[in-house]
């Protein structure tokens, strides 16, 4: 039995986390990180409740438009696997 070759950049596998759940979660809840928070980019979760919260609201727009972004071309989680559909 052999191994399958090491690609770097690309971990193996799947995440385990939801492409659709991530990209719904950041559409409603994206001012304040929540799909970062839920795929494990802690990073810029925290930078986007910063922002969100330093320019009144306005930040949001930003998790909204990551949210779309993420339904329509997927994204990798905290380990850099890419999200399940």
């Amino acid at each position: 039995m052999t191994t399958p070759p090491y690609q770097p950049g690309h971990p193996s596998g799947v995440s385990d986390k939801s492409k659709v759940i991530a990209g719904v979660l950041q559409i409603l809840l994206g001012g304040f990180g929540v799909g970062r928070f839920y795929m494990g980019d802690t990073k810029t979760g925290v930078i986007q409740l910063v922002v969100t919260l330093v320019t009144c609201g306005l930040g949001s727009i930003w998790g909204l438009i990551d949210g779309i972004l993420i339904l329509v071309n997927g994204g990798v989680d905290g380990q850099g696997r890419p999200l399940r559909d």
